[in-house]
């Protein structure tokens, strides 16, 4: 009885040992948070590394490739790593208030984490250009959404300077504690692999994502000695590649309506990224994309358009990779944030208006 009673308690300390805690108090000493910190959470972070054999076998040379689904985060996207640093310390210093630019998935995150915190949200978008699961999930938060004749860069600019003369929160990636947040990435992959990868490949809009993970990895480094640092690969939309050209892009066009961004805020601390890891930064087209995307969905992973950037990339260069290599391709977007995209862009068969019989369904399936 008494050995049993002994398993029956060391289970249950195993069970809440391994219970996430959101990933401020996973890596409390690695984030500039205190006591004082109210932590504003919805368990965010402990997303699934993935590895996928067909895309190895794509790749070939005896990769292995991995993919670092954050689409699986609470509202849907990586965005939840950086808003809950972000909307915790505004609740620490007294804000009552926050404000962002955003193509959705900003939006998203920061309505309900603001919700959350008991912050009102205001949100800037592009008219048109949002795609309908992103805007739902700001509206049910309860943000106000404000849709403006322009594009996401012209609604940055105009928050910025919102930011600057009022008494509310800026919480896109210029605010430094979202970047804070997202590095904690990196630190999951490295716990996830027992090392970093080769490679890492990750999509590119306001490159602050890049900015984090590399962030991440060199302070991970400081404390596993051992730990070599990845070659960073970040990816852009041919038609939305301010960074590839190294240019301001007017009007930048493209699918993945979560990199169409013309003119990054994190431009300089990207363009460091590059040269520290000895990285590149590459565009692939629209139909790169989206063979990508699809070459995801037969592997079970539904993600937004954006996010295949980082495997459509990782194609693109298969004949750098160096044999037995280990990489991550980033997925940064859940595929439930752009329905539209999947519904005109697969290859699935859609039998419509068939009668309801037996006779009619069994000559459908062949039988």
């Amino acid at each position: 009885m008494y050995l049993l009673k002994k398993i029956k308690n060391k289970l249950q300390l195993n069970y809440k040992k391994k219970k996430w805690p959101g990933l401020i108090n996973a890596y409390k000493q690695h984030l500039p948070v205190s006591s004082k910190t109210p932590i504003i959470s919805l368990k965010e972070g402990n997303t699934p590394l993935i590895f996928s054999q067909s895309i190895s076998d794509l790749i070939g040379n005896d990769t292995k490739v991995y993919l670092k689904y954050d689409g699986l985060n609470p509202t849907g996207s990586f965005k939840d790593r950086g808003m809950t640093m972000a909307i915790s310390k505004a609740k620490e210093l007294g804000s009552k208030a926050v404000i962002c630019a955003s193509t959705g998935n900003t939006s998203a995150a920061a309505a309900a984490y603001a919700s959350r915190g008991g912050l009102k949200s205001y949100v800037l978008i592009p008219d048109g250009y949002v795609a309908q699961g992103k805007l739902a999930q700001a509206l049910i938060y309860g943000a106000e959404i404000i849709s403006i004749k322009g594009n996401f860069d012209k609604a940055l600019e105009i928050v910025r300077d919102l930011s600057e003369k009022y008494p509310i929160t800026l919480v896109n990636s210029v605010n430094p504690y979202r970047i804070q947040g997202q590095k904690t990435a990196a630190f999951e992959i490295v716990d996830d692999l027992g090392f970093a990868p080769d490679w890492l490949c990750i999509p590119m809009g306001n490159a602050g994502n890049i900015s984090a993970y590399w962030l991440g990895f060199k302070e991970y480094s400081k404390i596993k000695k051992n730990l070599n640092l990845p070659i960073m690969m970040g990816f852009q939309a041919a038609g939305s590649a301010p960074l590839v050209k190294n240019i301001i892009v007017k009007d930048p066009e493209t699918i993945a309506t979560a990199i169409r961004i013309g003119n990054p805020v994190n431009r300089d601390k990207a363009k460091v990224v590059r040269k520290e890891s000895k990285g590149d930064f590459q565009s692939v087209t629209d139909e790169d994309i989206i063979e990508a995307y699809k070459k995801l969905a037969k592997e079970g992973i539904f993600c937004e358009p954006a996010s295949a950037a980082s495997v459509a990339g990782l194609i693109k260069n298969k004949n750098r990779i160096k044999k037995r290599s280990n990489i991550v391709c980033v997925l940064t977007g859940n595929g439930l944030k752009d329905p539209d995209c999947a519904i005109k862009n697969n290859d699935a068969v859609f039998q419509n208006n068939i009668e309801p019989s037996l006779r009619e369904i069994t000559k459908i399936l062949g039988y």
